[in-house]
């Protein structure tokens, strides 16, 4: 070393901080890069990224490479430093205490932290370059790497590490959502909420999303021609259930087009809409709502009644409320649905006891709980535990209700209020 002149020894430090900051940057990019946008990359025929995983496939192998190529280099540079100084200060321990921390500082800052920070940083701008080098280097490398491995390896069994095959790591639907909202930045507002609400629907049932009992829109034939002819002309669905007597007993499904025809008649009774009904279509309590998606499709229907274990029934759920869970509301609403639920310039609005609490949830962006009742009313209930008096108000993290009417037992109306400071505590509730 020392009958290299001074230029020639530089240089070959200045080569060998290149080679080992190569190495430290290759390493942290490698291993930063995302493999969803790698798998992306190669389904549009990226060669680079071709390369990228098929390195990535053979980790042992790379790491095996880098680590040699990266120790290589850092104990020439230690080298040459130390040979420097001893030649030109002399050999003795302060100047080898000196060289070495010299060395040590020039491989921390120019070969370790800058470059692992950069790859960090921009790791698909750099991995995918690196690869072609690496793979060569691989392939040089091969013999050295196989030996060290293969020590590596025995190492490994004694402490019981498994490694090779069946080490693939899959995203649980949880982890899948979280990356979904990390995507904030890369993905349209709207097609992250699709996605969002499409895990959602994992955890929902038909109970969530039917419109109740008390909304819904039935016809009941064990009344007069007259009553008949008016909900036949007035209604607002084109699709009616149809019951005797009482909501329990439903005998069919009306399409509303079908009794055109019978308004034109002079008169009509029971059983001529019973020539026209199709069979109803039951979906117990409880049905998942992705699964009763399924079964939508598999029975070509849109339209069910959701009953309990006594055949009591409790709702009514169609296509488009499950569709309305997925992409939001659509334009059109049905009777009972306020179309203009939104916050006054006040922070008030005026709801019924029986609105669901995921609708005002979603439209009100309030945060009220959803693993108990499925109404506002029988939520102020669970929180009161008996039925108040008007002009009572129960405050729910930084939403106060307000009841305002109470009748047959239930509460009618309720106006919520929403506070100009949000709570800091997590939501509860207080009665006053």
């Amino acid at each position: 070393m020392e009958s290299l002149p001074l230029w020639a020894q530089l240089a070959a430090l200045f080569v060998l901080l290149l080679v080992s900051a190569f190495f430290s940057i290759s390493e942290t990019s490698m291993m930063a890069l995302n493999r969803h946008r790698l798998s992306h990359l190669v389904r549009k025929g990226k060669r680079s990224a071709k390369l990228a995983t098929e390195l990535l496939g053979q980790t042992e192998k790379l790491l095996g490479t880098i680590l040699l190529g990266n120790n290589v280099a850092n104990t020439a540079l230690t080298a040459i430093v130390t040979a420097l100084a001893i030649s030109h200060f002399g050999n003795n321990d302060r100047v080898v205490l000196i060289a070495s921390t010299v060395v040590a500082l020039l491989i921390i800052v120019f070969c370790e932290i800058t470059p692992k920070v950069f790859g960090a940083t921009y790791p698909e701008r750099i991995a995918l370059p690196a690869s072609i080098v690496l793979k060569v280097l691989m392939k040089i490398s091969a013999p050295i790497v196989w030996a060290v491995n293969l020590v590596v390896r025995g190492l490994l069994r004694l402490f019981g590490v498994q490694t090779g095959a069946g080490q693939e790591t899959r995203l649980s639907p949880e982890e899948l959502r979280h990356i979904v909202l990390d995507s904030g930045q890369f993905m349209p507002h709207k097609h992250r909420s699709i996605l969002l609400n499409l895990f959602d629907l994992e955890h929902i049932t038909v109970d969530d999303v039917m419109a109740p009992r008390k909304r819904i829109e039935a016809l009941n034939i064990a009344t007069a021609e007259a009553e008949l002819r008016e909900q036949l002309t007035t209604c607002y669905h084109n699709k009616l259930p149809v019951y005797e007597g009482e909501i329990n007993r439903v005998v069919g499904m009306l399409h509303v087009r079908r009794a055109l025809g019978l308004l034109q008649r002079e008169s009509f009774d029971a059983a001529d809409v019973r020539e026209v009904l199709t069979d109803p279509y039951f979906i117990p309590s409880g049905t998942p709502v992705f699964k009763q998606l399924q079964f939508f499709q598999e029975n070509r229907q849109r339209l069910g009644m959701v009953v309990d274990e006594y055949g009591e029934v409790l709702g009514l759920v169609t296509l488009e409320d499950i569709i309305e869970e997925i992409i939001g509301e659509f334009t059109t609403t049905g009777p009972g649905r306020d179309t203009g639920l939104a916050w006054d310039a006040r922070g008030a609005v005026m709801l019924e006891g029986t609105a669901v609490l995921r609708e005002v949830n979603r439209r009100l962006g309030t945060h009220f709980p959803l693993d108990g009742p499925r109404t506002l009313n029988g939520l102020l209930l669970e929180a009161l535990r008996e039925l108040p008096e008007a002009d009572v108000s129960v405050r729910f993290g930084d939403v106060v209700a307000e009841i305002t009417q109470i009748e047959n037992r239930t509460i009618r109306s309720v106006r919520l209020h929403r506070l100009a400071e949000h709570a800091t505590r997590e939501p509860g509730h207080e009665a006053r």
